[in-house]
């Protein structure tokens, strides 16, 4: 089961800090990804991070801005997330991959939380 955290409203240039709960399973095992999906559009991926969190990967549109982690002690997975533009407005799910590598499409996750809402203001 993974569970979300951590959404809600934030002017432009602001910072927000998402958090993954995993349990029911060996976290630490799994690839992990952070996926956002706004109105009308389909699920894409925002950052992924391999079981160890040496290798991470991240779309075009929040690099330099977006940081993912994991503390594996701890079963969490963490999206620091800055500079923040409306563009970001979406809900922000967490995913566990059925692949050993960092996989940008939905197809390779297996589960995924209930979602959190991010909303950016101008």
């Amino acid at each position: 089961q993974l569970v979300e955290s951590g959404g809600g409203l934030v002017q432009a240039g602001g910072s927000l800090r998402l958090s993954c709960a995993a349990s029911g399973r060996t976290f630490s095992s799994y690839v992990m990804g952070w996926f956002r999906q706004a109105p009308g559009k389909e699920r894409e991926f925002v950052a992924g991070i391999s079981w160890g969190g040496t290798s991470t990967n991240y779309a075009d549109s929040v690099k330099g801005r977006f940081t993912i982690s994991r503390d594996n002690a701890k079963n969490t997975l963490y999206l620091q997330m800055n500079n923040l533009s409306p563009e970001d407005t979406a809900v922000y799910y967490c995913g566990r991959s059925t692949v050993g590598a960092i996989s940008t499409n939905t197809r390779a996750y297996a589960s995924w939380g209930q979602g959190t809402q991010v909303t950016v203001s101008t």
